[in-house]
């Protein structure tokens, strides 16, 4: 096996989940918090542009760059929502959001010669796990909790050098839900005009849920599309995760991902990305239910954190997750840290969440944190919480 294979990260949603599975075929009852995909349906009129598209024999490869229906509609569609005009042909699709995050360093970057791309920590894992299998230099980008999670432009300002190739962007962000404002976009942008030969990854999969103000992104700033990659799906939007629809647009690049998609998968599903234009150009009416039912799940699922002894859980501005602080819990019953506190939830209260080292490598002063998906039903985050409450009262008593 190659020292690359060996050393390739993961995403350990995937492999708690899997815990999870074998537990609840022994018989134990568990709460799920830990994947973050939308519980609802795919919506009906979604379904039904899939069925029309099988029946009428769109089972065949497409141009690997994707449909050309689709890329028009993803194309206003990221225009719209970030107040510029995008083209076309700058627009590539392919099987989920994800791809692109190697695509675009294996575009911008090459292996061995020391080049560095910057991510935030934490993160979402993969981003690491493919700058590493790229041959390039990850280099992390602690979120602090005091920032609400966003980035500290002096810090990453101090970690920009002559060897800095991209610096990737998630806003709304997992696994913390943090947003990154207009004026901390700004102040980015501002950065790196001075070292413009930077480029951006800005994954905004998340873009529409953002629970206050209008979502932002870098590309709508003066001189940053150029350099920017744009990174939304279908997947979090219309409940579309298992349809693998993605799309990216960078006119420099696009060229070059249409060449990636044809090396890997070859072309996104037929299938989904006619599904994929229906969710772009039907009604929105269910996609805006989702968002609203989840602000209110994060309501519920924040004021339930911040009443148990010992956990403390800010306002998350966007995605659907919690990011509560754990520290003075893990005290409290005795956890070295958070893995031990989520392994300990999991056994003994049945409840499945994700540690911070499941997100990158834990920041020096940030304490210990896990991550709820709260893309589940209330009475289920309902009774995860209480489970969690119980189980730091209980185990608290012995200790004492």
């Amino acid at each position: 096996m190659s020292r690359r294979t060996a050393e390739l990260g993961t995403e350990n949603a995937f492999v708690v989940l899997a815990e999870v599975h074998t537990l609840v075929r022994s018989g134990k009852d568990v709460i799920s918090f830990c994947i973050g995909q939308p519980d609802f349906p795919t919506p009906a009129n979604i379904q039904e542009a899939a069925i029309r598209a099988i029946r009428e024999g769109r089972h065949g490869y497409t141009a690997s760059a994707g449909i050309d229906e689709l890329r028009r509609a993803a194309a206003a569609y990221l225009g719209r929502m970030r107040g510029f005009d995008i083209r076309p042909e700058d627009v590539v699709v392919a099987a989920g959001a994800k791809p692109f995050i190697a695509y675009t360093i294996l575009s911008v970057t090459d292996a061995g010669a020391g080049d560095e791309v910057i991510y935030p920590n934490p993160g979402f894992p993969i981003y690491e796990s493919q700058i590493a299998a790229s041959g390039a230099v990850p280099v992390p980008l602690p979120l602090r909790e005091a920032r609400d999670f966003a980035f500290d432009p002096a810090e990453l300002e101090a970690r920009i050098t002559p060897r800095t190739k991209l610096l990737i962007l998630n806003s709304p962000q997992n696994p913390t839900g943090g947003i990154l404002s207009r004026r901390v976009l700004e102040d980015i942008a501002g950065i790196l005009r001075r070292h413009p030969k930077v480029w951006v990854y800005a994954d905004e999969i998340y873009s529409r849920l953002v629970y206050e103000g209008e979502f932002q992104s870098i590309a709508s700033l003066p001189e940053m599309y150029e350099r920017t990659v744009v990174a939304d799906g279908a997947s979090k939007t219309w409940a579309m995760t298992g349809w693998r629809i993605g799309f990216a647009a960078n006119s420099a690049l696009a060229p070059h991902f249409v060449r990636w998609v044809t090396n890997t998968e070859s072309c996104a599903s037929h299938v989904s990305q006619w599904a994929a234009l229906e969710a772009i150009q039907g009604p929105q009416d269910e996609a805006e239910a989702m968002r609203a039912s989840f602000l209110r799940r994060r309501d519920l699922i924040v004021r339930l954190l911040n009443e148990i002894p010992g956990v403390t859980c800010g306002t998350p501005g966007g995605a659907f997750y919690a990011w509560p602080n754990v520290t003075e819990a893990c005290r409290m019953i005795g956890a070295e840290d958070s893995e031990v506190f989520r392994k300990r939830l999991l056994a003994e209260a049945g409840v499945a969440v994700l540690a911070d080292i499941h997100f990158g490598t834990r920041v020096p002063g940030e304490g210990q944190h896990i991550r709820f998906s709260y893309a589940a039903p209330e009475q289920s985050i309902e009774a995860g919480i209480g489970r969690m409450a119980e189980f730091i009262r209980k185990n608290t008593r012995r200790a004492a």
